[in-house]
């Protein structure tokens, strides 16, 4: 399901779940009471910005500053805000 996401839109990590770093699997994680998600590279670079403040619009431009030479950036991060709203990973909270 494909959501409107808009640049001032804001999410925070769902409830009962928990976004962190996992040393032994060597990447961000997300811990839920079901289970756990190992996210992959830029996965965890756009989830670790979703802090119930930044709004879409903040995360994709300091992404864009940060990874310059990535083409596409903010479709990429779209999708990525669609698929975690899709597996309730993120709420929005603005």
């Amino acid at each position: 399901m494909a959501h409107t996401i808009q640049h001032a839109d804001v999410y925070a990590i769902a409830l009962h779940h928990r976004f962190q770093w996992e040393e032994a699997q060597q990447s961000y994680v997300i811990l839920f009471p079901e289970g756990m998600i190992k996210l992959h590279g830029g996965a965890g670079e756009i989830l670790k910005r979703v802090n119930g403040q930044a709004s879409v619009g903040d995360i994709v431009a300091e992404l864009q500053a940060a990874f310059p030479d990535v083409p596409d950036l903010e479709s990429d991060i779209i999708g990525m805000f669609d698929l975690a709203l899709d597996k309730a990973w993120i709420r929005k909270v603005n």
